[in-house]
């Protein structure tokens, strides 16, 4: 048995960049969720940061259903 030591050090670096991406992608969602609760505390709004927060969501989700259909397909 042969181990391609290249593939899964590629495999690897992707699935590791991938993670960090997602998980700071929503970690921005919920950063601009923060923004609009601090910004109705104090009597106005945050339309952009409520606006990104939401893109950020459906950026995760995107990306998810794409991995489902990867494994699935």
């Amino acid at each position: 048995m042969k181990i391609e030591w290249a593939a899964l050090g590629s495999v690897f670096g992707v699935s590791l960049i991938a993670t960090v991406g997602l998980v700071g992608l929503f970690t921005l969602g919920i950063v601009g969720l923060t923004k609009r609760e601090s910004a109705a505390a104090e009597g106005g709004s945050a339309p952009l940061a409520v606006t990104g927060a939401y893109a950020c969501f459906a950026a995760c989700a995107a990306a998810v259903a794409y991995g489902i259909y990867l494994i699935v397909a």
